[in-house]
């Protein structure tokens, strides 16, 4: 599988776990990697599955949940992730 030269270097500091299986919109069948990485965020440490896939990478929106995710959608547009309350009261 080749994978976006971005995701290259990150895919390579995380561990393998496992592979899956996902049924796509098409009806086919796909198999994929399941790797264990960390992410930090909001003063803390989270482990997270990372799902492998040929495409434009994705963020699960459980990840998000309870926070704010703001996008400024042009060439390099800012990109801000807040806590919920601190996005209320700010």
């Amino acid at each position: 599988m080749s994978q976006p030269a971005i995701l290259t270097y990150v895919l390579l500091s995380l561990a393998w776990r496992e592979r899956g299986r996902a049924l796509l919109a098409d009806g086919s069948e796909t198999v994929f990697d399941i790797y264990e990485g960390i992410v930090l965020g909001d003063g803390r440490a989270r482990r997270i599955p990372v799902h492998e896939a040929e495409t434009t990478p994705l963020i699960g929106m459980s990840l998000l949940q309870g926070y704010e995710l703001t996008l400024e959608v042009q060439p390099g547009g800012n990109v801000t992730v807040r806590a919920l309350s601190q996005a209320r009261s700010g």
